[in-house]
Order: C-alpha cells, then sequence, then structure tokens
C-alpha cells in the first residue's frame, strides 16, 4: 500500500508517537490540572512540556501563547468569532480553506465584511499591491493561509505581516499545510495568531489543534467552564492559557503531538523539507512526461509544500482515485480539497483534481511505481 494523502492527515507516525501515547494513557492517564495526585502531576507534566515544544517550534516567545484546541478549525473558529464585530472588515484570499471561509461567511451576515483577493495564475499566490489596495478604515485584519492545500503554492508571510504590523492589523495565519514542511517564527514574521492541526505536518494525532495568540491581541472567549485555576470564581480566568482551555484537555492527543514534535528536533526539519523537496521533484518531472495530463503547479512558483494536483484526460478525477485505490493500492485524495476558491481560480470547478501529497516515509520507489500507474491509466484512454 502507498499513501499519498498527507496534506489531509500524516500517516504513518513515527514509532515514538506509537509508544508515547500508549504509555502515556496507560501510567499518566490522570486528568491535568484537576487534582494534586501523582497521575494529574504526570498529565500535567506532559501538556507543560508539548506546550514548550509547540511554542519552540514556531519560534514563540512564551509558552502560555500557546493553547490547545480541537483542531486547527477550532482554532480559527476562536480566533475569527472572538475578534470580529460587525463593520469590522477581513482581507483574506481565494487560496483559503473552507475553515476559514465558511466563519467568514457567516459572520458577513451579522455585518462583517471581507475582501477576497484572486491568486496569479502565474505565481501562485495573491499579488501584495492588492493587500495594501484593499485595506481600508474599517480593515480589523489580514488572514492567509502559509501554503496551499491544492497547489501547495506558499505565501510570503514575512511580506504580508510587514504590510499587517504598517497598518496596524492583526494578522492571522492557518499553517494547517505549513507546519511540519517549513520553518515558522511567528515573531520575524510578525504573526498575531497562528494555527494549526497536530495531525498533519507535526507527526501527531487527529483531535488537537494548536492557536498561538500574541499577547497584544485580546480575544473573546467561546466557552466557559472549569480549568483547574480559580475556582472560586464564577468568572473565567484572563490569564493564559486557561481562558481558551475548558474542560478536560485531549490529553493523550498532546501527549502524541509533543512526541511528534520530538521526532521532528531529532530528525532535523531541513531533512525533512529534503526529503520532501526531492519526492516532490520526481514526482513533477514524472507526471509532467505523461500524455493528457494537466498539472496544476503555477510556472513561477517559487516554493511547494509537498502537494500537487492534477487531472487526467478522458477521466473525472473520482475516477482517477478509485482507480489508483482498487487497482494499485495507492491511496490519494480527489475533489475540491474543502477549497472551492481555489478550484474557481485553476478552472477546475466543480470536478476538482486528484491531489498527490508525499510524506516523510515515503520513497523514491513508491513514487515511480505510482507514476507508473498514471501512466497506465492514461495510455488506456490514448489506446
Amino acid at each position: 500500500m502507498i499513501y499519498l494523502d498527507n496534506a489531509a492527515t500524516s500517516w504513518p507516525k513515527p514509532e515514538i508517537v506509537y509508544r508515547t501515547m500508549d504509555e502515556f494513557i496507560r501510567g499518566k492517564g490522570g486528568n491535568a490540572g484537576h487534582g494534586s495526585h501523582s497521575m494529574a502531576v504526570a498529565a500535567q507534566k506532559v501538556i507543560d512540556e508539548t506546550r514548550l515544544l509547540t511554542a519552540r517550534f514556531i519560534a514563540a516567545p512564551d509558552m502560555e501563547n500557546i493553547i490547545f484546541t480541537l483542531n486547527c478549525t477550532d482554532s480559527i473558529i476562536l480566533a475569527l468569532k472572538g475578534l470580529l464585530k460587525a463593520g469590522d472588515h477581513v482581507i483574506t484570499s481565494s487560496l483559503e480553506h473552507n475553515a476559514v471561509m465558511r466563519p467568514l461567511h457567516k459572520l458577513a451576515l451579522a455585518g462583517v465584511k471581507f475582501t477576497q483577493l484572486p491568486f496569479s495564475t502565474q505565481s501562485g499566490i495573491p499579488a501584495l499591491k492588492d493587500i495594501e489596495n484593499a485595506i481600508t478604515p474599517q480593515t480589523k485584519m489580514l488572514i492567509i493561509n502559509h501554503a496551499s492545500n491544492v497547489t501547495g503554492s506558499v505565501q510570503p508571510i514575512y511580506q504580508y505581516g510587514a504590510i499587517a504590523l504598517k497598518h496596524n492589523l492583526i494578522f492571522l495565519v492557518d499553517a494547517a499545510q505549513s507546519a511540519g514542511h517549513l520553518p515558522i517564527n511567528v515573531i520575524k514574521d510578525h504573526v498575531d495568531l497562528m494555527s494549526f492541526s497536530a495531525h498533519k505536518g507535526p507527526f501527531g494525532p487527529p483531535g488537537v489543534g494548536v492557536l498561538y495568540i500574541n499577547p497584544r491581541i485580546h480575544i473573546d472567549t467561546l466557552r466557559e467552564g472549569g480549568t483547574g485555576t480559580s475556582s472560586e470564581s464564577s468568572m473565567q480566568p484572563d490569564t493564559l492559557p486557561a481562558k481558551y482551555e475548558s474542560g478536560t484537555l485531549n490529553t493523550l492527543g498532546i501527549a502524541g503531538l509533543g512526541a511528534g514534535l520530538k521526532f521532528i528536533n531529532s530528525t532535523g526539519l531541513d531533512c525533512i523539507i529534503r526529503h520532501s523537496d526531492y519526492l516532490m521533484a520526481v514526482l513533477k518531472t514524472g507526471l509532467r512526461a505523461i500524455p493528457g495530463l494537466t498539472l496544476y503547479s503555477p510556472s513561477g512558483l517559487c516554493q511547494q509544500t509537498p502537494v500537487v494536483s492534477f487531472n487526467l484526460a478522458g477521466y473525472q478525477p473520482s475516477e482517477v482515485g478509485v482507480i489508483l485505490d482498487q487497482a494499485f493500492d495507492i491511496k490519494v485524495r480527489t475533489g475540491l480539497h474543502c477549497a472551492p476558491d481555489v478550484h474557481r481560480g485553476l478552472g477546475t470547478f466543480p470536478k476538482g483534481t486528484v491531489r498527490l501529497s508525499p510524506g516523510f516515509f515515503n520513497t523514491e520507489k513508491e513514487i515511480e511505481f505510482t507514476l507508473q500507474s498514471i501512466h497506465k491509466l492514461s495510455e488506456a484512454k490514448i489506446k
């Protein structure tokens, strides 16, 4: 079996993740922050360690500004609905995932306005001048994904962050597709809010999200409840991270995230990136040589995460996915990938594309077999 759907969730996980989660649930599975006995304390130590690892992972200066959520979407919802009010204006791009666009469309019903900038079919990203031109006196926030989950195009968040800083805008970065694939430094890039999930690039399990909150940003809470701190008060604590972490956290998942980050640290992010870049070079070169295949990779793309989309003449994307799965045991994703506006810009709406997203544990041999399999599909239509 060849798994090429790492943009949806990474698989397999490093052995340290499996081992850590098993050891945690067997021996440290107390309720962190909700007791002083040894198991509760042990669980809290794991959370604290993972919070520190996560802060270092994105170069955040203080671990208390790392909030654990349900997933990346949950982090984005907290940021958007905890900050935006009627009359506010938001700038975003047509590269965004539904995790951003659906909350924005819901907020628009309550009076929040947003401008969605098109991306260039050559560069794969919006033009910097278009961002500045879209700013109005009511503009409060700039929301950008760091990397597209359809084309893998990487946006220059340092330059966007500089624009946001210049105009005193809140800068939110959706790093779902870049965390674990690109170096991240929230201070250098002037990022106020950053969201990502444990289960993709960081090699963790599903069910854990991260939201980094710059100390200057004050977000209203969407949930209130038990935090294990200030229990004598009827009001939600105002200190981080407790302010946004009501109830029992997914401590097992957080332990897995910590193990995934340790794997990245021990392996080296540079090593992971080099391997991904090599596999992508082999993959894109091979795809371009297949007759009848359209590759959706902007010609002027400067940087790309390990994600590539294509269509094959004579086939619907869904057909290609089914054949690759059932005939060749290759796991890919097809359709709109929860990013319909990207496909409108690419001209692939409403059918979408076939998406291949190799991961660290894929091999060159697997990529070559995948290319041979797609070539066989092409030949079948030509004949």
